[in-house]
């Protein structure tokens, strides 16, 4: 994804890693109807007319937007040298801070680091491994987790993969006293009307949220994991196998395709491939998405 201006605020894309997994692991309610709804608007090599048969693809990536002269990076993806329960993560070695580099910034660059939530693939990169201890990544950011998310990874023991990223991207930085602690609506800028805030939408965890920009009628939405794949706006009440609460975070999806659909909305998806920009559009009894180069 080239870099998006939007009024004042800009919006680049840190891509880190890709996966698939078995479509219907991700999302077991799917069904060959939501897969055909789904290809009358957008196709991929992963994916059949068979729901048993077709793969989910998820990108991880972040986002820097750059707004009233702070650059903000939205979700840090897995980081490298992590030792992780699932393959898909562990001890990862990519080029991200070089990415990061050419888009001209280096970590220390870095004002705000904002988490949508503390699952492994999005706090990974806010710290990095430095003669043997995890040290913060950005040492000039302010990190910002929500108090609800962070009480509830602080006391996952039994579950590894929150516990193993609890311990090595998340207490680091409490520790190097760099974490902010908030509510889900707290505001990161604000200048009149335009500004850059959260939005409750805890259900895929307890305190997850998005994150929203505005500069005059220009709007970004970062929408972390509200939705992970297009063919959930095919379908909205089709739940994410890792999601917490199932109910809230159907809740959660509704309200935020109900309120941007057909508006000039740009969608920063923390989990589409490829373009990942674009706008929500109504469509039958669902929604549609529309990819900024084609709009």
């Amino acid at each position: 994804m080239k870099t998006i201006s939007l009024g004042r605020l800009s919006v680049s894309k840190i891509h880190e890693t890709q996966a698939d997994m078995p479509m219907l692991m991700a999302l077991p309610e799917l069904d060959r109807s939501d897969l055909a709804g789904l290809r009358r608007w957008w196709r991929s090599e992963e994916l059949t007319e068979e729901p048993q048969t077709s793969m989910i693809r998820l990108s991880v990536q972040s986002y820097v937007l750059r707004s009233g002269g702070l650059n903000i990076l939205v979700d840090s993806c897995n980081g490298n040298d992590k030792a992780r329960s699932v393959p898909f993560a562990h001890m990862l070695q990519t080029p991200y801070l070089a990415l990061l580099a050419a888009e001209g910034l280096r970590p220390e660059d870095i004002s705000v680091v904002l988490c949508t939530h503390l699952h492994v693939d999005h706090v990974g990169w806010n710290t990095r491994l430095e003669n043997g201890r995890w040290i913060p990544t950005f040492p000039n950011a302010r990190y910002v987790f929500t108090r609800r998310d962070y009480e509830f990874f602080s006391t996952q023991t039994t579950e590894a993969l929150h516990r193993e990223a609890y311990e090595d991207s998340i207490l680091p930085i409490v520790e190097a006293g760099l974490a902010d602690l908030v509510e889900p609506d707290h505001i990161v800028q604000r200048e009149i009307v335009d500004g850059v805030w959260l939005e409750d939408a805890h259900g895929h965890s307890p305190g997850c949220v998005t994150v929203h920009a505005r500069s005059g009628g220009d709007r970004a939405i970062f929408s972390g994991d509200v939705f992970h794949h297009p063919v959930q706006l095919v379908r909205p009440s089709m739940p994410f196998f890792a999601d917490e609460d199932r109910a809230a975070a159907t809740a959660a999806r509704l309200k935020l395709l109900q309120a941007h659909a057909d508006t000039d909305s740009v969608f920063f998806p923390a989990h589409f491939p490829g373009r990942s920009a674009g706008r929500v559009l109504r469509d039958r009894e669902g929604y549609r998405y529309t990819f900024l180069d084609e709009a």
